[in-house]
């Protein structure tokens, strides 16, 4: 038997399919005969977590609570050693005269990234299970990129004989040869989770699956389908409706307030042309949906915020904003601040006023940000017991410490703009914590997430352009995806380039 499972923003899908695992373990099932495989680590994660938490199991009796790739990792052996790397690909470049300068597989997803038009188009024409020429005859790529065809089939083949003299494999040859050596485990019940952002080759690879399942449940929402240009295959996704038991919906969201944004959202997702048709309540809250003519008209100084773009380059002006304003935020994954700089910041302030004594961690936190202010040869910290606790005397008079002055004047090698950055943090006493308040995101990387307040600046590249011409389903889907981000509030930036924007 196998179900499709749509689940639209914030109905809690991944709640659902626990919720079903749980009525399976109740009925006896062993949970080593459970299957549940995302496209994605971090919700595989979660679902691992949630099922610790919920079923009070350890992590390590749920084996097949993962994602595809690292069931094919751990079901054929293969390695880490023998997973092709950046410096794998650079070496590769070298020897066959191409400049590569960045080529990784991205661990959550298993997305290949890349500077190289060359690889990008071999990597794609794999995912989608079809030669490279024929990818190539697409122009799926970037039109303004010299791509020669010949070379590309050379190097298609090069970089068989190179993994193949080298003993490595990619993220694509272990879905490959899973699918070939037929090694899929035998389940009870299967789960397939983001079923929409599969590709041919992970799709091949699930049929395998659910072959040996006696019930299999496929999860995801067409709608949030943006991962097209990485080859994910949607359409295999919606057609699957011709071929399962049952098609479920879960019809309430716990995120999309109702009102305008919810409405916004509608009228953005009808514009798909193929799709589930399906329709789903917003909560009874009714959300705020405003709109800006500047960046400096936008007020963040307050909750929890996402800043969303389709492109990282557009979050300049934001990040000139929050370093402005004493906005303490996150890009790719960084904070704008050290996490430890601020922490050695604070705990000194209350240090040298003589508030309290500090344990050694803490202290060498702190030295490593005085430099010269600290004499030399103690500036590791070596002097100090472990065990014990300094009060800043102390250290002043037995351990190397040479000021007592301000933070901003004993932190040694601050450059003017982070001093300054961080004056305006301190003087909008902005919380400090491991996770900034403000995240920056491209829409791509905040799928899955949310926030009570969303930014979304409309403006797309040229190549986005380009491919709305060609199939526009894509960036309705990517703007829906983000404005259903939003919990309470939606604000929207006018575009800098109205020719280069989508219009909300």
């Amino acid at each position: 038997m196998k179900t499709i499972i749509l689940g639209p923003p914030g109905t809690g899908k991944t709640t659902t399919l626990l919720s079903l695992v749980e009525e399976f373990l109740r009925a006896g099932t062993d949970i080593k005969k459970i299957g549940y495989f995302s496209f994605t680590r971090r919700a595989a994660y979660e679902a691992i977590s949630r099922a610790e938490e919920k079923f009070m199991i350890d992590k390590d009796e749920i084996p097949y609570f993962r994602t595809l790739h690292s069931l094919a990792f751990r079901t054929l052996g293969i390695k880490k050693e023998q997973i092709m790397k950046s410096p794998d690909y650079k070496d590769f470049g070298t020897k066959c005269g191409i400049p590569i300068k960045t080529a990784a597989w991205q661990e959550d997803n298993g997305i290949f990234t890349s500077d190289n038009e060359y690889l990008r188009i071999i990597n794609k024409a794999k995912v989608k299970e079809i030669p490279v020429l024929d990818q190539y005859d697409k122009n799926e790529h970037n039109r303004f990129v010299d791509v020669e065809r010949d070379l590309l089939y050379l190097l298609d083949q090069e970089l068989k004989k190179y993994k193949k003299e080298k003993g490595l494999v990619d993220y694509d040859d272990m879905l490959e040869r899973f699918v070939k050596q037929d090694v899929s485990p035998s389940f009870d019940v299967l789960f397939i989770d983001e079923a929409q952002d599969l590709s041919p080759l992970q799709w091949r690879m699930v049929r395998s699956l659910w072959s040996k399942a006696n019930k299999t449940y496929i999860a995801g929402d067409d709608d949030q389908a943006i991962f097209k240009w990485a080859g994910a295959d949607v359409d295999t996704f919606i057609a699957l409706k011709e071929e399962v038991d049952c098609v479920d919906t879960l019809d309430q969201s716990y995120r999309i307030p109702g009102g305008p944004i919810h409405e916004l959202s509608q009228s953005i997702i009808r514009n798909v042309t193929n799709r589930y048709q399906k329709e789903y309540r917003p909560r009874q809250e009714i959300g705020d949906l405003l709109r800006y003519s500047d960046v400096t008209q936008v007020d963040m100084s307050q909750g929890q915020w996402l800043v969303l773009s389709s492109a990282n380059y557009f979050l300049d002006d934001i990040k000139d904003l929050c370093e402005l304003q004493g906005w303490y935020y996150a890009h790719k994954h960084k904070n704008s601040i050290k996490l430890d700089l601020l922490l050695a910041i604070q705990t000194w302030e209350k240090w040298r006023k003589q508030e309290h004594s500090l344990p050694v961690t803490s202290i060498k936190n702190i030295y490593s940000y005085l430099g010269d202010n600290v004499t030399k040869g103690y500036r590791t910290g070596k002097t100090f017991n472990e065990e014990n606790n300094y009060d800043i005397a102390e250290c002043t008079e037995d351990h190397g410490l040479q000021t007592q002055d301000v933070w901003y004047k004993a932190f040694d090698g601050l450059d003017a703009e982070t001093e300054n950055y961080i004056r305006n943090m301190l003087a909008n006493k902005e919380k400090i914590s491991q996770t900034p308040r403000i995240i920056l995101s491209t829409i791509h990387a905040a799928k899955g997430g949310e926030a009570d307040n969303v930014l979304l600046l409309p403006d797309i590249t040229k190549s986005s352009v380009d491919q709305n011409d060609v199939d526009p389903d894509e960036l309705h889907r990517l703007f829906y995806v983000a404005v259903t981000r939003a919990k309470k509030s939606l604000h929207i930036l006018e575009p800098k380039n109205y020719d280069r924007a989508y219009v909300l």
